[in-house]
């Protein structure tokens, strides 16, 4: 899959130096994965969330953090939404 939004992802890593080795196994396992739906996810991730729309939330580093992206399956794309704290995740509204 292709995952767009990368820069945000190294920049958080860069304030959030424990995070990296996490983002960055997830950056490698996500560019590589054929997912074709949230299922097919889910057998991987079992804690990730799906709320629904392409939603998909992802704990980070133990679930220190959080990873928000929007997954088009058919056409193989993940875009990063956003990344933060737990608590900052507590504030996100998923549309």
């Amino acid at each position: 899959m292709k995952v767009l939004g990368k820069k945000a992802l190294d920049d958080f890593t860069r304030f959030h130096a424990d995070s990296a080795k996490s983002i960055n196994s997830w950056q490698n396992e996500a560019t590589n994965a054929k997912w074709q739906n949230p299922m097919e996810l889910k057998a991987r991730y079992p804690k990730a969330d799906t709320p629904g729309g392409g939603n998909t939330i992802f704990n980070i580093a133990g679930n220190k953090y959080r990873l928000w992206v929007k997954i088009a399956y058919k056409t193989g794309v993940i875009q990063v939404i956003k990344i933060g704290t737990h608590q900052e995740y507590n504030k996100w509204v998923i549309k």
